[in-house]
């Protein structure tokens, strides 16, 4: 059975995002600074509400930020989107985080689990390790 493990214990490091409004939803922008906390364009789990789903870490256009652009089910809707629900958004008009407002990125496990909570909760996650390189490969051969 996976540990279980507070928001605020010392081993999570917790980083600030912003949510901005786009044509299809909203995302969570990252500020340069806490780029290193994060893989870009690779696929990551994301906890919401206590459900493990995927999302993509993307590459600001201009700048040093980065962004997660949606929440999905799958590592493969996580790629590519197309029609699926965004999780991300749901979450956002649940939680009535509004434009410009803040949400707190928990990084569980660094490239791997990252969870995310309002300003003033506290979360408990499931921490455990990734899956080692050779069965990571595996899975994504799986997946395509």
């Amino acid at each position: 059975m996976a540990d279980r493990i507070a928001s605020d214990h010392p081993s999570v490091q917790t980083i600030r995002s912003t949510c901005t409004e786009t044509a299809a939803g909203v995302k969570l922008e990252v500020p340069a600074d806490d780029r290193d906390a994060f893989p870009t364009d690779e696929i990551v789990r994301v906890v919401l509400d206590g459900t493990e789903l995927f999302a993509r870490v993307e590459r600001a256009l201009t700048g040093e930020e980065l962004s997660v652009p949606g929440v999905y089910e799958t590592p493969d809707l996580a790629r590519d989107p197309g029609g699926a629900t965004d999780r991300l958004t749901e979450w956002v008009d649940d939680h009535g985080v509004s434009a410009g407002g803040s949400v707190l990125i928990d990084v569980v496990e660094p490239e791997f689990l990252y969870g995310l909570r309002l300003p003033g909760e506290t979360v408990y996650y499931d921490a455990r390790e990734p899956p080692t390189d050779s069965l990571s490969e595996i899975a994504r051969d799986l997946e395509d």
